[in-house]
């Protein structure tokens, strides 16, 4: 079993957790809502690993940086892999629906089951779930809370940094 080393980041939306093996990410977590996680107690914190995704996770937040591009280790089932993988193919300030997804991983029938794999993202921002609203447009569940998934459609749609701040 490998070891799973951890270490936060201050952002926009608040205090996030990075953990993985030091080279992968594994585990985005939110400072609060269903996404929160805290380490185990058999993680070791480690300030000195995710240089490189706490900077483009900055550059993001910064408007600066549209898609990113590093090591990822999300841990899931096989229908959850490719619901991810399909998410990564969302661009940057574009959204559709679940049942977008699901057609587009070829299982129109399964956009509950899309819904689920959606939720159960491990590493979200950088795996965007946050792009994927209902069918009639509305912002579903997000683990950071439906506040911080407006506010990140809303940077992705290149609003001023001081806009978006109204919206937390």
């Amino acid at each position: 079993m490998q070891e799973i080393r951890y270490t936060f980041m201050d952002s926009p939306i608040g205090r996030l957790l990075l953990a993985g093996d030091g080279r992968a990410l594994s585990h985005l977590g939110f400072p609060s809502g269903k996404g929160a996680i805290t380490p185990r107690p058999e993680w070791r914190h480690d300030d000195e690993i995710f240089g490189d995704v706490k900077g483009q996770l900055q550059a993001y937040f910064d408007g600066t940086r549209r898609e990113f591009d590093l090591p990822l280790d999300p841990q899931g089932t096989s229908f959850q892999r490719m619901v991810w993988r399909e998410l990564t193919r969302i661009p940057f300030g574009a959204t559709i629906s679940y049942g977008e997804l699901a057609r587009r991983i070829d299982n129109p029938a399964a956009s509950r089951a899309v819904g689920a794999a959606n939720g159960s993202n491990p590493i979200p921002i950088i795996i965007p779930c946050h792009r994927v609203i209902g069918a009639n447009g509305s912002l579903t569940g997000f683990g950071g809370g439906i506040e911080t998934k407006k506010w990140l459609l809303a940077l992705e749609r290149v609003r001023p940094i001081s806009d978006q701040t109204q919206l937390l």
